[in-house]
């Protein structure tokens, strides 16, 4: 990574104590005293690496009384540390590791078979997909260890180098070393000790707690709640108890205490330390509490209550919605009337302009496009063969989609002008004013909505560097070992909690400023090489944005550069950047993303990176349009005049209208002929029997609620 987005900090120091030299004195010298616990993750580039025997010869290097530890405190070495290992094949778990690693050691063996061969032998198809997705979320500072070398000195370093050659082009600023021994490792820890270590700037901004211990209180006043504790040392940022935190894939909650607790992990025995003011909770000592100053601490607000004030803009209410819905279906039903009785009673039926009748293709029939998909993903009972058929159906969708985009057939039983009743023509895509006659979803009553998203973003960024600055009854320093109270949380979340703290890392990070409310943001994202199935739009995916976790249902569009409107995309098709556009908490860049699917039966993986980008934009007001397109044929050609067949079924759908052909021409519907939808055009040029004639329609198009915001109980 550049070192635009890296911040290095030297692993053998704490940094920022010097400014608060208002501790008590004895607390003063204890802080002095803390170096920084960094974590360690080995991950193993092929399934045959011993990764779980390095681990062990680290932490028996580190402290050897204390081999059964995770973190441990060397004061040979003067550092502390977490040494974690990767599970090989669990892609989840190792892109959490990812995030809160401040060194991910690669581990190659030296004797690794060509069989498990994908970008090179040393490195397999697992250990290379996790590669790409770590260099996409931004790679902390890396080493590569080589073990299974051989003892004879000759035949060692020829393995060495072949290795070292092997792994330059996917690791090109990392350090190689042999870590089979424990002088090499000896070695390995003492040019680490001296390293300045880089992290990834977004986790720089924001304070970040990775729970050692995770336990609830089930409070008795509101059942089914509890106030979750989370114990750990503090990184990145001071913390303030007035802050919001977000909680590893459950949710954004308050604080209602932060204890800074006795360091579990000293480097030296603290005989004699005089301690302030110290309580026994759970065996540990308390020795500083904080507690939220309700008139500073930030409001847990996620989505809008729209109260109009005189004068002021906002969304239309739900009532007001309604109200519109109903409107304009009454308002269809009797405009059909009237058309169809100007037809037979033999008056014109034709109009001018070039807005063309609104139009509601076939799968959005309903005002609600439910997709077929999501049906069957809320059916249990479904058998492996419908999953294989309709992942079928979706791939031929998809390729379609590819051959002929935005391509509709008018429906037989059905007049166009009802079934395709939101769609209105657009003279230019590029140059047009979108006029929008349909009413935004009830959704947007629901959101928050910047007038200067610039501005506030530099004021948010601002406020949350002075948080340092704030005296001790507010905020915690970076480095502190605090037991944080986060209070309201579901008891089902919090006992799920406990359980994955065993497996992954449960993480509380920091919220800046409006970060917990709801908004509409566009994500810059691709399509990642190793997802071999379709991403159609509205899928419910989980979108790892930072340290924060949420289900989201994204539309996909066109980045149109040149124009206020953009085209949406059925789905995310390989090998280029598209916008996805989604309901979700408001962040502030940099944003990396990470988008998972999750699978069935091992269908898709369970679950597997499907895209993977950043945060573009936070824009409620982007308009992205749906495209159809109807089609006809020539029947009749004389010069620059057609007679046109099957665009349309009923001459009561045919409008005076801009079409257009795959040839180029341009004309336009000037009468209907007959009783079955054909019709006269007149064109700008000769036109070809065989060419197509085309006529576009547009609706704009919103993203999808998720039905559940966060991840946590998905797979519980």
């Amino acid at each position: 990574m550049g070192s635009m987005s890296e911040k290095s900090f030297p692993i053998g120091r704490e940094t920022g104590f010097h400014r608060f030299r208002n501790f008590p004195s004895s607390y003063y010298g204890q802080f002095l005293m803390r170096l920084v616990v960094y974590k360690q993750v080995l991950f193993g580039l092929t399934a045959s690496v011993n990764v779980r025997g390095l681990k062990e010869q680290l932490i028996r290097l580190l402290s050897p009384g204390d081999a059964n530890k995770t973190t441990v405190a060397s004061p040979h070495y003067k550092i502390r540390a977490t040494v974690l290992e990767a599970p090989h094949g669990d892609l989840s778990t190792c892109m959490e590791l990812a995030k809160v690693a401040d060194l991910i050691a690669f581990v190659a063996s030296a004797r690794s078979s060509s069989k498990e061969v994908d970008t090179c032998s040393y490195i397999d198809s697992f250990g290379s997909q996790c590669l790409s997705v770590f260099k996409a979320l931004g790679l902390p500072s890396t080493a590569v260890l080589i073990r299974d070398l051989s003892l004879d000195l000759k035949k060692r370093n020829d393995m060495k180098k072949t290795c070292m050659s092997s792994l330059t082009s996917e690791f090109p600023d990392s350090k190689f070393y042999p870590a089979d021994t424990t002088e090499e490792l000896h070695k390995f820890m003492w040019l680490l000790k001296e390293h300045r270590l880089t992290v990834p700037i977004w986790r720089s901004q924001r304070p970040y707690l990775i729970a050692h211990e995770v336990d609830l209180i089930v409070n008795d006043g509101s059942p089914g709640l509890c106030t979750l504790l989370l114990s750990g040392y503090l990184r990145a940022h001071d913390l303030s108890v007035n802050q919001l935190v977000h909680v590893s894939g459950s949710g954004d909650f308050q604080m209602s205490k932060i204890d800074v607790l006795q360091d579990p992990n000293p480097l030296k025995s603290g005989t004699g330390q005089d301690l302030m003011d110290s309580d026994e909770h759970h065996g540990t000592q308390i020795i500083h509490s904080l507690f939220p100053d309700l008139s500073k601490q930030q409001s847990l607000v996620i989505e809008n209550d729209p109260k109009p004030d005189p004068g002021e803009h906002t969304w239309p209410t739900e009532m007001e919605m309604t109200k519109a819905d109903e409107y304009q279906r009454r308002s269809m039903i009797n405009t059909y009337k009237n058309q169809a009785t100007e037809f037979f009673e033999g008056k014109d039926n034709q109009d001018s302009g070039s807005d063309c009748f609104h139009v509601e293709d076939q799968e959005d029939y309903s005002d609600e496009d439910v997709d077929a998909d999501t049906v069957m993903e809320e059916d249990e009972d479904i058998t492996k063969e419908m999953i294989r058929d309709e992942i079928r159906k979706i791939h031929d969708a998809q390729a379609e989609d590819e051959e002929y985009p935005d391509e509709v057939d008018t429906p037989l039983d059905v007049l166009a002008r009802v079934r395709f009743g939101k769609y209105q023509g657009l003279k230019s895509f590029r140059t047009s004013v979108w006029k929008d006659k349909n009413p935004p979803p009830r959704e947007y009553a629901r959101i928050f909505s910047f007038h200067n998203y610039k501005a506030t973003q530099k004021c948010v960024l601002e406020n949350a560097r002075d948080i340092g600055q704030r005296t001790l009854d507010e905020c915690i320093p970076v480095g502190s070992y605090a037991r944080i109270h986060v209070k309201d949380v579901s008891v089902s979340v919090a006992l799920r909690l406990c359980s994955l703290v065993k497996s992954k890392p449960v993480v509380a990070s920091g919220l800046l400023e409006h970060e917990s409310k709801m908004s509409v943001l566009h994500y810059s994202i691709k399509k990642h090489k190793s997802y071999q199935f379709p991403v159609k739009r509205k899928e419910s995916l989980i979108f790892h944005v930072g340290f924060r976790q949420f289900v989201a249902r994204p539309i996909f569009s066109l980045d149109s550069i040149n124009s206020h409107q953009h085209k949406m995309e059925k789905f995310l098709h390989e090998g280029r950047f598209s916008i996805a556009s989604v309901y979700a908490p408001i962040s502030f860049p940099p944003s990396p993303l990470k988008a998972l699917k999750r699978g069935r039966d091992g269908e898709v993986g369970f679950p597997s990176v499907a895209a993977i980008g950043s945060l573009k934009s936070i824009d409620p007001e982007r308009i992205i349009l749906k495209k159809i397109t109807f089609t006809g044929y020539p029947r009749r050609v004389s010069k620059l005049k057609a007679t046109v067949r099957y665009m349309f079924h009923d001459p009561i759908d045919v409008y005076r209208c801009e079409i257009w052909t795959k040839n180029g021409v341009r004309g336009n519907i000037k009468e209907s002929v007959g009783t079955h939808g054909t019709m006269k055009c007149t064109f700008n040029r000769s036109i070809q029997q065989h060419d197509t004639v085309c006529m576009s329609l547009f609706k704009r198009v919103y993203p999808k609620w998720p039905e559940q915001r966060f991840p946590i109980l998905l797979d519980a």
